[in-house]
């Protein structure tokens, strides 16, 4: 396991922005924009973070131009590209991505982090979050490998898998790259020049030869399982229970109304005139 560097900022400073995006999570349902959001929850955040001076550079945007990733871009040394791309694929115009996803996705990820998270975790968390979404694969992968916490090694693992993912199956990039695959290759008495690097363990390659030719969510779900990875948060649809109630209560009016003037009917006739409408004299 590798740890995540912690770099350039402190726990604190994920902890108070999970609880951000909680908030804006929590609030955004109920439609309002988020700019006011942004103005309601800066007063919630903890004065002793670097927190509520971003937010209030991105109230600045918000009010030119309408949007927070371009400010999140500028503020590199506070917000990751990662970070910064998933809010970018939630104001697009395209509309596909969801920022209550976004916001979720935001709060799982800066949470792992504050709790001390490994390469691998926070890795395997971002990829299946770009998958599970159907993101771009080139500009998510390009803002996951930009990350300041990254070793190198791990930066030059994630720009060869944009290069040839899609050539070569996940779970195969996986293995290659694996404990697993190197002990086999001292087992056999081959050589380990020009192999590696060696990234991930034993068990991460066992669970890739496992789901070879599969989809990838069942790979990532495999590893959850077995390495305890964190998983990636999905939107429950909204409960329609209570709308339900009102259009049940005005469909037994109406079948009152009918069964109404079917009495009338069958006793004396419907007597139409009390349906007209007045004229003026």
């Amino acid at each position: 396991m590798t740890p995540f560097a912690q770099i350039p900022l402190e726990r604190s400073e994920y902890i108070e922005q999970a609880y951000l995006y909680e908030l804006l999570e929590a609030r955004i349902i109920q439609q309002v924009p988020i700019q006011e959001l942004l103005e309601q929850v800066r007063l919630e955040i903890a004065a002793n973070t670097r927190l509520p001076l971003a937010i209030d550079f991105l109230l600045t945007e918000l009010k030119h131009s309408g949007t927070m990733a371009p400010a999140m871009r500028r503020l590199g040394h506070y917000f990751t590209p990662f970070q910064t791309y998933l809010v970018e694929e939630a104001e697009a115009d395209r509309g596909k991505f969801d920022m209550r996803v976004a916001l979720k996705i935001l709060r799982c990820e800066v949470t792992y982090r504050a709790e001390g998270g490994t390469c691998e975790g926070l890795f395997f968390f971002q990829f299946e979050a770009i998958c599970r979404n159907r993101l771009r694969y080139d500009p998510g992968l390009t803002a996951i490998g930009a990350d300041p916490g990254y070793p190198p090694t791990w930066k030059a693992f994630i720009h060869k898998l944009n290069r040839e993912l899609g050539l070569v199956d996940l779970a195969d990039l996986i293995f290659l790259h694996s404990d697993h695959y190197r002990e086999q290759l001292l087992a056999r008495g081959d050589s380990l020049e020009r192999r590696g690097p060696f990234l991930l363990g034993s068990q991460e390659g066992r669970i890739a030869v496992a789901c070879r030719r599969r989809d990838p969510l069942y790979l990532f779900g495999a590893l959850q399982r077995h390495l305890g990875y964190p998983a990636v948060p999905r939107v429950q649809p909204p409960d329609r229970t209570l709308e339900v109630i009102p259009q049940i209560l005005r469909k037994l009016e109406q079948l009152e109304q009918r069964l109404k003037l079917m009495e009338q009917e069958n006793q004396s006739g419907i007597d139409i005139t009390r349906y007209y409408g007045r004229t003026p004299d």
